[in-house]
Formats: C-alpha cells, sequence, structure tokens
C-alpha cells in the first residue's frame, strides 16, 4: 500500500482485492462509453478479475480517497518483447477518475506513481491506448508527455 498526498489530501493506492469489483466496475461505468459496455452481472467481471490477479505480470491498482472510498483505478501490464532490443513495455489501461476527484491533481500523480512502478520492474517504455472518442483524455495525455505514435486496430472475437 502506498499513499500519494495532493494539496492536503491523502490518496491510499493498493493492489485492487476481490471485494473492490463492484466499485471499480462503477468507475468504469461512469462515462459515456462505459456506460454503454459495461454490465450490471459482475459475475463476468469476478472471473476477470481472478485472472488479473493471478498474473504476476498484471497490477490493478485501486486508490481510495481519506473516506475510504474507491475514486480511481488503472492496470498496469508488463509486457516482455523481442523487440526494441528485448524491452519490457508497461501498458497502461481502464484509467478512471470519479467525476468529482478529475481536475485534483490525482491522474498526473497516479501516471507519474506507474510509470515509477514500471521502471522498478525494468520496463523501458511505457505506453497506453485510448478510444479515439476520448478527446479530453488525449489532451492530457500529451500533457504527460505521450506522443500519438501509432494507428491501433480492433476486431471482436
Amino acid at each position: 500500500m502506498q499513499t500519494l498526498d495532493l494539496d492536503g489530501r491523502t490518496f491510499t493506492l493498493h493492489r485492487a482485492r476481490a471485494d473492490d469489483v463492484p466499485a471499480l466496475v462503477a468507475l468504469l461505468a461512469d462515462d459515456v462509453l462505459g456506460r454503454e459496455r459495461e454490465g450490471a452481472d459482475l459475475a463476468p467481471y469476478e472471473s476477470a478479475f481472478a485472472r488479473i490477479d493471478a498474473d504476476e505480470n498484471q497490477l490493478l491498482v485501486a486508490v481510495r480517497d481519506e473516506t475510504v472510498k474507491i475514486i480511481a483505478t488503472l492496470q498496469l501490464t508488463l509486457m516482455p518483447s523481442l523487440s526494441r532490443g528485448g524491452a519490457t513495455r508497461l501498458q497502461i489501461e481502464a484509467v478512471r477518475v470519479e467525476t468529482s476527484t478529475r481536475g485534483s491533481g490525482l491522474g498526473g500523480a497516479l501516471f507519474e506513481w506507474a510509470q515509477n512502478w514500471g521502471r522498478e520492474q525494468g520496463a523501458t517504455l511505457a505506453q497506453l491506448t485510448t478510444d479515439v472518442a476520448r478527446v479530453d483524455a488525449h489532451r492530457f495525455y500529451e500533457r504527460l508527455g505521450y506522443v500519438q505514435s501509432h494507428v491501433g486496430f480492433k476486431r471482436p472475437l
């Protein structure tokens, strides 16, 4: 467990636990895109959580405020690869900060923490994907120094 102190507020970061799943799913569903993609049945999320939690290359983070309410999350994946000289990449996904906490600096602090965690694990490159519709998120990532360098494609299976 670690803490981030921002403007007199303390946020606690910890590896998500099974009993955090409902709050994490609520965060994922709390935006325009999430309302369309996320469901009310927690069983598939609980199953996914068990797979994530069992994988040593995954870290699902829950962030709590002073009231111990979960107000943010992100999922970190370490991806060893042959490219870039056998580099390990840090993939940052499913980033959500509760609407009432946005603009507080927590998002930037979380990214700084995640990047430091990745470096400690041997990662030499941080990367993320984001939906093309998330223009506000794009501006946020660019402010943090991320560059749009690739075009991504997805296909349902």
